[in-house]
């Protein structure tokens, strides 16, 4: 068909708009936009926000230059306030040296060597930077933690359970004889069996607890103040729960089991390399023994 003299059949029309739809508001937040922890975040809410190196920080930066307690940032009814803690390296407003200020949306507060951005509830922004870190640190194909927020989370609660002496446990998690059902039904049915675990180790963890996927097959959930036999309670409930649960990859229903591996933070297993690698030899001691089981890391 000849166009040149008239408007094409498949021509759209502009849609009329009143312009972009309001978001419900959010809290208020302080974004690293430059230097150590980059794309790290903490919400504004009706408590003081405590910047740091300090593990126990809200907003933890790990850089000599910054003290242990730097700085705290907090919501005064309708403003927000910022107050120095006596840091070494003094905290700076818009490249101010302050003690304690009133923020506006936008300022750039200076920690030591790294920048942060205060953006009000108001803003735009605010959406903006909430989706840019769920992206930074959520698995896509499970929304569970990714591997690397995971780690960074993990070193945090290691710390901080080794300063306080209080337990902690990380359970890893594997899905039994995987290879075979992503050879048979393809990957899109292989993802969609990665999906349900997902949402059973998400629906058994407790609010407190990181759960993760740390690799294709595997995830991860670190559980805070909890013992390795509240630990072993869990993991055979979530064990339990896989093995009851009907899959059907391509249409057919398959049984589908995981093995599970525990440690506990104890004096040989005190970092996170130790206590992945303890927790990785349970695993693979739950594989050996027959799979669809749970072993714990004497």
């Amino acid at each position: 068909m000849d166009n040149r003299n008239g408007p094409s059949e498949t021509t759209q029309r502009t849609l009329l708009s009143d312009g972009p739809h309001n978001a419900p508001p959010r809290s208020a937040c302080v974004v690293v936009i430059h230097g150590m922890g980059l794309g790290s975040r903490a919400d504004v809410d009706d408590g003081r926000v405590l910047v740091g190196r300090s593990q126990d920080a809200d907003l933890c930066i790990a850089h000599k230059s910054v003290s242990r307690e730097h700085c705290h940032i907090w919501r005064d009814g309708d403003d927000y306030r910022i107050r120095d803690l006596g840091a070494t390296n003094a905290t700076r407003v818009n490249d101010v040296p302050v003690a304690e200020a009133t923020l506006a949306d936008g300022d750039h507060v200076t920690v030591g060597e790294s920048i942060l951005k205060f953006i009000s509830h108001t803003s735009v922004e605010a959406n903006y930077h909430e989706e840019i870190y769920q992206l930074a640190t959520r698995d896509p194909l499970t929304d569970l933690c990714n591997r690397r927020h995971f780690i960074e989370q993990m070193e945090r609660e290691i710390a901080r359970a080794l300063r306080h002496q209080r337990p902690l446990t990380i359970c890893i998690i594997d899905v039994d004889l995987f290879k075979p059902v992503n050879d048979r039904y393809g990957h899109i049915s292989g993802d969609e069996v990665l999906r349900q675990i997902a949402d059973l180790v998400h629906h058994h963890a407790r609010n407190d607890d990181i759960a993760a996927r740390i690799g294709g097959e595997e995830f991860a959930v670190l559980l805070p103040e909890c013992d390795a036999g509240a630990a072993y309670s869990f993991a055979e409930r979530l064990r339990s729960a896989v093995a009851a649960a009907t899959f059907s990859p391509g249409g057919e229903p398959q049984r589908i089991t995981v093995s599970i591996g525990i440690a506990d933070l104890s004096p040989v297993r005190d970092n996170r390399v130790r206590l992945m690698t303890a927790a990785d030899a349970a695993l693979y001691r739950a594989k050996k023994e027959g799979r669809n089981r749970v072993c714990l890391e004497p």
